[in-house]
């Protein structure tokens, strides 16, 4: 199974690039990883942040390849422990499609990205800063796969 997660912004900080790295190579065998940027859209006084939201949405669904799962990363989203995040990596894998997750920029999703996802995931009830969300996404991917292979990286 592919996982292709596409995320708004694009000049992360080092950390962000190392930490989502760190996790994204540590997955192996039926389970990749693959990180899509798009640039953010333009926020300025003459643009409104319902535009840029927009345009990023219009990018990050052109980058969507036909026949995905999507899942939008989305704080009013359903929260999962990992067993949980587990079994849904095991039912997407079972049902034999790649997985895209998105991660808006500054100002979410747009209303496109949300109708055309299956599922939303919520990280958190806190508003995460997005290039924090791509580490943290990706250490839970790791971490769930890693119950899933009774690797012992994760001890419940």
């Amino acid at each position: 199974m592919r996982l292709t997660l596409i995320a708004a912004g694009t000049r992360m900080p080092a950390w962000v690039e190392q930490g989502y790295q760190e996790y994204a190579r540590r997955l192996s065998g039926d389970c990749r990883l693959k990180l899509v940027e798009i640039p953010l859209g333009l926020r300025t006084r003459r643009s409104s942040a319902d535009q840029a939201k927009k345009d990023e949405g219009e990018r990050m669904l052109r980058k969507v390849s036909a026949g995905d799962r999507v899942v939008a990363l989305e704080v009013t989203g359903k929260a999962l422990d990992t067993e949980g995040l587990a079994k849904c990596l095991e039912d997407w894998r079972r049902d034999g499609r790649n997985v895209t997750l998105l991660i808006g920029g500054p100002d979410g999703l747009s209303a496109a990205c949300l109708q055309k996802a299956e599922f939303r995931l919520s990280l958190s009830a806190l508003t995460l800063p997005h290039g924090m969300v791509r580490v943290l996404l990706a250490e839970q991917i790791y971490r769930a796969w890693s119950l899933l292979h009774n690797h012992p990286y994760h001890r419940a």
